[in-house]
């Protein structure tokens, strides 16, 4: 069972955060670069039955119901299979209720005989109004409610729970305890661990020890213009300019006017970040972490520089910009693991202000944008524009502000690299 494929399979009643928890999980697996795929049983059964009439199709006693809905679910699992068997996929997302010991019994025999690792996410909850909040906030836009009025499609939603809630049978420590699992009760408040037996695993429990559901905004922006920017070269240290210096004045008064609860503010080690927090006029928290992608002996080169200096390298980053590490510097897939203690505080953490750099920014907005490993490296971060992340039910809500101050264009779109482009594994050292 060495390196053999992770099944994650969610427990719990509806509206407990399960397909929320699943989201998160996956966008943070494939995020840190194992790949994973959500499945969803609830799609397959709105993909079998186009129109849902309802709650009457989830009573125990509904036996077309109860052949339909596990149909749906060995739909899915075929496709688990697939993902992980032929495709090259590490961790599968099995989303459902899945409430019942029989159920979960099926599906560790499917891991069993498929040679699959599996992990139990249970959310239990028992307050009334997290559980009003979670049904309001995302069974309203359930595709199962588009032509209910709102008061209609709550009514049937909580019936639904009533059908489930009489044949649950939560993980037990007992019963259950050769089993592995995470039981998260009440959003957070408390946690049973069981059996962790791996690395991704124990990433899986860490993770999801760290994030909650309070509502709150992440604001990211790069440092104001520096001037190296104004010269066209990447990286170094070098102070802000008199438009930068402007725009740290206007991003201090932009944030005193959104009136943020408790703000905390992190910048970089580097001095343009640090000079664009100190206009802000409150504490902030200095990272290495956030520091800009070391670009080794290309660092303070414009990039006709770069070109003409190592063609070859200049060439392999082209082709492809994520897992091109600059020579004695970084890679974007470098940068990723570097961010991943600042992602997880992140998550802990309530309002913040994160004062960064053009390839930290990127990674930071992959992350809460769910983009993947290609598209990272060309995400559009301008100089003096504010990114408002506000998270919603299954996703992020994102606000640019610009604030109004002119500065250079350090954005390099991504070039067309034709079909003779050579092939290296891995980068060629240059020297300096």
């Amino acid at each position: 069972m060495t390196n053999c494929p992770t099944l994650i399979v969610t427990v719990g009643l509806p509206a407990r955060g399960k397909t929320y928890i699943a989201k998160k999980l996956t966008r943070y697996l494939n995020w840190i670069g194992v790949p994973t795929k959500e499945f969803n049983v609830g799609q397959y059964r709105r993909e079998c039955l186009k129109i849902y009439k309802s709650f009457e199709f989830f009573r125990p006693d509904n036996n077309e119901g109860l052949k339909i809905r596990r149909q749906c679910a060995t739909s899915a699992l075929n496709d688990v299979r697939e993902y992980l068997r032929v495709e090259g996929g590490q961790v599968a997302v099995f989303d459902a209720t899945n409430t019942t010991r029989e159920r979960r019994e099926d599906i560790m025999k499917f891991a069993e005989q498929n040679s699959f690792r599996v992990f139990f996410v249970e959310s239990v909850c028992e307050d009334p109004d997290v559980i009003a909040q979670n049904i309001v906030q995302v069974k309203l836009g359930n595709p199962d409610y588009i032509h209910c009025n709102s008061e209609e499609a709550i009514e049937d939603f909580m019936k639904r729970i009533k059908c489930y809630e009489s044949s649950y049978q939560p993980l037990e420590e007992t019963l259950d305890r050769d089993l592995s699992y995470i039981k998260i009760m009440d959003v957070g408040r408390r946690y049973l661990v069981n059996r962790v037996v791996d690395h991704i695993q124990s990433r899986i429990v860490y993770y999801l020890m760290n994030i909650h559901i309070t509502p709150r905004s992440i604001y990211l922006c790069r440092h104001g213009e520096s001037d190296l920017n104004i010269k066209g070269r990447i990286g170094g240290d070098s102070a802000l300019s008199a438009r930068g210096k402007e725009f740290a004045k206007r991003l201090g008064k932009f944030i005193e006017e959104q009136d943020i609860k408790e703000l905390k503010v992190w910048t970089s080690q580097m001095k343009r970040t640090i000079q664009t927090a100190e206009g802000i006029g409150v504490p902030y928290e200095q990272w290495k972490a956030l520091n800009e992608i070391d670009a080794g002996v290309c660092e303070e080169m414009m990039y006709e520089e770069i070109q003409e200096n190592y063609p070859l390298e200049f060439a392999m980053r082209d082709q492809d910009k994520y897992r091109y590490r600059y020579p004695k510097g970084e890679s974007y897939e470098d940068l990723v693991q570097r961010l991943e203690p600042v992602i997880m505080e992140l998550e802990r953490q309530e309002n913040v202000l994160v004062v960064c750099h053009q390839a930290v920014m990127r990674c930071l907005l992959a992350y809460f944008l769910d983009k993947t490993a290609d598209e990272l490296p060309y995400l559009n971060c301008p100089l003096h524009t504010v990114l408002k992340l506000t998270p919603v039910a299954y996703g992020c809500k994102v606000e640019s502000v610009y604030l109004s101050v002119d500065a250079v264009n350090t954005h390099r779109d991504r070039p067309e690299v034709g079909p003779m482009a050579f092939k290296i594994k891995a980068p060629i050292n240059a020297s300096p």
